[in-house]
């Protein structure tokens, strides 16, 4: 991304991925009284807490897609999706490896939970998919634009079939990246749906970024369309139902949470696009670099991976809201402190993998 770098991602990733700590922190420690509706600093948090989420699916679809797009025009697509694919395995392994008991399973004592789905898995899988997707597309930009736009909308109107969606024939391992039922906290449905519109935005970016008046049009469209999905985008649905007479777009309408969170995000996107060469500051752009190290660090931090010894094992949830809001930026500097200084993460993971696959090779020759 040298040429025609998009700082404006890296802003956004440090965005979200600092919002996930620190919503990771309260949530985790703050005392239960305090989670109120009637306190209004409860209110906003977690509003703002639940755009988190789908901020980070969707920039991790832009970034990835407008890399594996511009790799064909580099003539190094096969390297990308095979970095992709290496990357999206990675992802899923390290996310399985964060819940898993090691000391209870030197006990003798083993539970299906550490299975469960979260994003890591969830970001992963949806790579993988999005590889796939544009070899599938015949690497056409046109076509897999196509393809992620019609992909995002099925996923989000289609919610109310697959929202309490159980397989108990299906093997845990399996049923866990599209049902909750056993705890997964999030699903590949409707999260890739997220990825998908990331992935339809990054071809918007990749045809048209070096337009005169790119910057100002897609701005405005992000506002614009933002502002529709929040308002408007059940008042649509409703109109569609009663055209269509599909129940399935009232169903959508009356629980609109997809819609309303995409229209979050691209008003957060418009905002720092706009802003971009004000954010475009060494620290936010690093922080924005180190996600996947800043996330493993948290989650070790917060729920004691691997010891079982965690702040919400060792605190749990007994903070008062000044304590919380101290702590949660102590833990923000010091997380992303460690993962600037000492942790390797990325480069470790991809440098070991990538020995393993040349001994792969070589013994296959």
């Amino acid at each position: 991304m040298s040429a025609n770098r998009l700082y404006f991602i890296d802003a956004v990733r440090a965005f979200a991925i600092l919002m996930m700590l620190q919503g990771h922190f309260i949530d985790t420690l703050l005392e239960p009284s305090y989670r109120n509706h009637s306190y209004t600093a409860f209110k906003v948090w977690e509003y703002l807490r639940g755009i988190t989420a789908p901020t980070f699916f969707t920039i991790s679809g832009l970034i990835f897609s407008y890399l594996l797009i511009r790799a064909k025009q580099n003539g190094t697509i096969k390297k990308r999706m095979q970095k992709g694919l290496m990357r999206g395995f990675m992802l899923i392994g390290i996310g399985y490896l964060l819940r898993a008991p090691i000391f209870e399973w030197l006990t003798g004592k083993f539970s299906s939970y550490f299975l469960v789905i979260d994003v890591l898995q969830c970001i992963g899988l949806s790579l993988i998919l999005i590889v796939f997707i544009y070899r599938l597309a015949l690497k056409k930009t046109l076509l897999f634009s196509i393809v992620m736009l019609l992909l995002g909308l099925a996923i989000f109107i289609t919610e109310p079939l697959y929202r309490y969606l159980e397989l108990p024939e299906i093997p845990v391992v399996f049923s866990n990246y599209f049902s909750k039922a056993n705890g997964s906290i999030f699903t590949i449905i409707p999260w890739f749906g997220y990825v998908a519109f990331g992935a339809f935005i990054a071809t918007l970016f990749y045809r048209y970024v070096e337009r005169p008046k790119f910057k100002i049009a897609i701005v405005s469209s992000f506002f614009v369309f933002g502002i529709a999905f929040i308002f408007g985008s059940s008042e649509l649905l409703m109109k569609l139902y009663y055209v269509l007479d599909f129940s399935i777009l009232k169903e959508v309408a009356y629980y609109n949470y997809l819609f309303t969170r995409l229209g979050n995000v691209l008003i957060l996107f418009s905002l720092f696009y706009l802003a971009e060469n004000y954010i475009k500051q060494p620290l936010i752009l690093k922080i924005g670099q180190k996600t996947l190290s800043i996330y493993v660090i948290h989650f070790i931090i917060i729920y004691g991976s691997f010891t079982g010894l965690g702040l919400h094992q060792l605190i749990g949830r007994t903070l008062e809201p000044w304590q919380a809001v101290i702590g949660a930026i102590l833990f923000l500097s010091v997380v992303c402190f460690i993962s600037f200084y000492y942790a390797k993460t990325n480069e470790f993971v991809y440098y070991n993998l990538q020995k393993i696959i040349d001994k792969i090779k070589k013994y296959t020759r």
